[in-house]
C-alpha cells in the first residue's frame, strides 16, 4: 500500500489566518484551525477614517504558528511525519519595508508601534496621491507600463504604497532596504531566509501589483521610478531579478521552524500567492469562468489560455498575467474594494443604539450577528419597483472598472418610508451592479465570461444575496461545497510544489470537491434588475463627475 502524504495551506484573510491540513491524494480535510490577529482586533494600527490600516507582523507569526500546531496536535504525530508541503496565500496587495536581512521593520527595536513600520494592508488607501502622480508620469513614456494593470495604477498596490512611506516617514526611509507582499515573505520566513535581496518574489504579487512583465524584462527601468521621485532609488536594484510561479518550491523548511512546529526538515515550501488566486485553484476554476472570492471585498478572477487572448488587454482591471492563477494559462484579475464591506458598515450603522444601551456583552453579540440574516430576510419579500431606493457600492472606492479609491458611495430616492430592509436592499443590489459592471468590461474587451464560480463566506451564506447577483447577471451561479477554498487551493499548489502532482490542474482534480448548489436568473425578475442596472450607472457617471 502506498504510504499517505499530506500537506499543509496557509490562507491569510483580512481578520484571520486559516490552516488546513489536506489528505494529498484525495483532499480530504484532516484539521483545521482559525486564528484571530488579536492586534487587529482591537483596532490597533489602524484609522478608517483616514483609510489608514495596518497590520502588526506579529500578528501573522503568533497565527502561523498557532494554527499549524493546532492541526498537527489534532492529527497526531503520525500524520505530521508525512508533512509533504506547506504553501501559503495571502491578501494583497500587502507589502511591508524590510531591512537587509529581510525583517520587518516593526520586528526592529524602536519600530516596533510605528503603523509605517507595519504591513500595509489591501485595503489601505493612504497612498491615493502617490498613485494618481504615478499615472500621470506614466503617461510621459513612450512605453505603457501600465498596459498589463489595465492602464491605471491603483493606492491599494505597491509602488504608491511604497512611495508613500518614504515621503511619510524618516525612520521607515532611513531603515528600509526593500518592500516585499505578504504573500512573498512568508515562504522568505519559513525557509530560513536571511538576505532580503535572495526573496523569491511570485509573478502572481509580481505582475499584478508591482508592474512585473515579460515584455518589460521585469519591472520598468529604474528611471521610471527615479524620475518619478529620487526617494525609490535602489528599489529596483532589490526586487524581482526574477519571478516565480505558485507550483514551484521556494526552499525546504529551515531547521528553526521545523523544529518549532514539530515537521519534517524535508517539507517542501511553496512559492506564495494571492488569497483570491489561489482559492480560484481551490474552488477549481475553467477556462472563461469568472471566480468570484466573495468576503469584505471582492476579488475575480478570469483564467484563458495564452494563444486564445493573444493581444487582448482588458483596460481598468486589476492585472493579466501569464501563469499567475494557473501556470500556462493568462491570469486576469478584477474586483470591488468593498462588498461584504457594505453589509458589515450598515450592520454596524444600525446596531449603534444596542452597543449604547445594551451592556451584557453577550445579548449584544446575539443581537449583531443576526441583524444581516434579519434583513436579508425582509429584503428578500419586498415589492420591486423600480423607483426604489437606489445606493453606490464605492464605500471604500472604486476597484475594477477603472481604479479610482478617491470614489465615495451614495445612497438616493429615499423618503421617510426608506426603513432598514429597503435601504439594505439597494445597498446588496448595488454590490451585485458592482459585478456586473466587471462582467461587462470583460465582455466588452473582448474576453467572453461563460459562466460564474462563486466562492468564499458571502456565497456560501447568504442567500438573498447570490439571487439577487444570480437575477442581475443573468447567468447561473455555482455555489463551490469546500468552505477552504483559499486554504485549500494552497494546499494543491503545495502537492504540486513538494512533486506530489506534476501540474496543478492535477492536484484540482484529484484534490477538489466539486460544487453544491446552484442559482439560476428568476427570469420575471431580470428586465427589473436592468433598468435598475441602467440608473446605478447612470447614478455613478453623475456622482464621479462631482467628485
Amino acid at each position: 500500500m502506498l504510504q499517505k502524504k499530506y500537506v499543509i495551506g496557509i490562507d491569510y484573510g483580512t481578520d484571520s489566518v486559516r490552516a488546513a491540513l489536506l489528505d494529498a491524494g484525495n483532499g480530504q480535510e484532516i484539521a483545521t484551525s482559525v486564528f484571530y490577529y488579536p492586534r487587529w482586533k482591537e483596532g490597533k494600527y489602524c484609522n478608517a477614517s483616514a483609510s489608514q490600516f495596518r497590520q502588526h507582523p506579529l500578528d501573522y507569526l503568533e497565527g502561523l504558528e498557532a494554527t499549524i500546531k493546532h492541526c498537527l496536535k489534532e492529527a497526531g504525530s503520525s500524520i505530521s511525519l508525512l508533512v509533504k508541503g506547506i504553501s501559503v496565500d495571502t491578501t494583497g496587495s500587502t507589502p511591508v519595508a524590510v531591512n537587509k536581512q529581510g525583517v520587518p521593520l516593526a520586528m526592529l527595536s524602536g519600530l516596533e508601534e510605528n503603523p509605517n513600520a507595519m504591513f500595509v494592508l489591501w485595503k489601505d488607501h493612504t497612498a491615493n496621491k502617490e498613485a494618481d502622480e504615478l499615472n500621470r508620469h506614466a503617461e510621459k513614456f513612450p512605453v505603457n507600463y501600465l498596459k498589463y494593470v489595465g492602464g491605471i495604477y491603483s493606492s491599494e498596490w505597491y509602488w504608491a504604497k511604497l512611495l508613500h512611506l518614504l515621503r511619510e516617514d524618516e525612520s521607515v526611509r532611513k531603515n528600509t532596504y526593500s518592500f516585499v507582499e505578504h504573500c512573498d515573505w512568508i515562504p522568505f520566513l519559513l525557509t530560513g531566509g536571511n538576505d532580503a535581496s535572495k526573496l523569491k518574489r511570485g509573478i502572481c504579487s509580481a505582475g499584478h501589483k508591482a508592474l512585473w512583465a515579460e515584455e518589460f524584462g521585469g519591472i520598468p527601468p529604474e528611471e521610471f521610478f527615479i524620475s518619478l521621485d529620487p526617494l525609490l532609488k535602489g528599489f529596483t536594484k532589490s526586487s524581482f531579478l526574477h519571478t516565480y510561479t505558485a507550483d514551484q518550491p521556494a526552499g525546504s523548511i529551515s531547521k528553526e521552524w521545523s523544529e518549532r512546529l514539530g515537521l519534517p526538515e524535508d517539507v517542501v515550501i511553496g512559492i506564495g500567492a494571492f488569497d483570491c488566486h489561489m482559492g480560484a485553484v481551490g474552488g477549481q476554476i475553467e477556462p472563461y469562468y469568472l471566480s468570484k472570492v466573495m468576503g469584505t471585498s471582492t476579488c475575480d478572477m478570469l483564467v484563458a489560455p495564452v494563444h486564445e487572448v493573444k493581444d487582448t488587454l482588458v483596460r481598468g482591471i486589476c492585472g493579466q498575467v501569464n501563469g499567475s492563477i494557473i501556470p500556462g494559462m493568462v491570469g486576469i484579475e478584477a474586483g470591488q474594494s468593498a462588498f461584504g464591506d457594505v453589509y458589515a458598515w450598515f450592520k454596524e450603522l444600525i446596531a449603534w443604539p444596542v452597543n449604547i444601551f445594551i451592556n451584557d456583552e453577550k445579548q449584544q453579540q446575539e443581537i449583531t450577528d443576526s441583524i444581516i440574516a434579519k434583513l436579508a430576510d425582509a429584503a428578500a419579500v419586498l415589492p420591486l419597483n423600480e423607483a426604489d431606493e437606489l445606493a453606490l457600492d464605492w464605500m471604500n472606492g472604486r476597484r475594477t472598472p477603472d481604479a479610482n479609491q478617491l470614489l465615495k458611495g451614495a445612497l438616493t430616492n429615499i423618503n421617510l418610508g426608506s426603513d432598514a430592509p429597503r435601504i439594505f436592499k439597494a445597498l446588496v443590489e448595488a454590490t451585485c451592479f458592482g459585478s456586473k459592471a466587471i462582467v461587462d468590461r470583460f465582455t466588452g474587451e473582448g474576453i467572453p465570461v461563460k459562466g460564474i464560480i462563486a466562492l468564499g463566506g458571502v456565497a456560501k451564506k447568504s442567500n438573498y444575496v447570490m439571487q439577487v447577483m444570480t437575477n442581475v447577471l443573468n447567468m447561473p451561479i455555482r455555489i463551490h461545497r469546500s468552505e477552504q477554498t483559499c486554504a485549500g487551493g494552497a494546499a494543491m499548489f503545495a502537492a504540486t510544489a513538494a512533486g506530489i502532482y506534476k501540474k496543478v490542474e492535477f492536484a484540482m482534480e484529484a484534490m477538489g470537491h466539486g460544487f453544491e448548489k446552484t442559482y439560476y436568473p428568476e427570469k420575471e425578475k431580470t428586465g427589473y434588475y436592468e433598468t435598475r442596472y441602467k440608473m446605478y450607472r447612470d447614478l455613478g457617471n453623475r456622482i464621479e463627475v462631482r467628485q
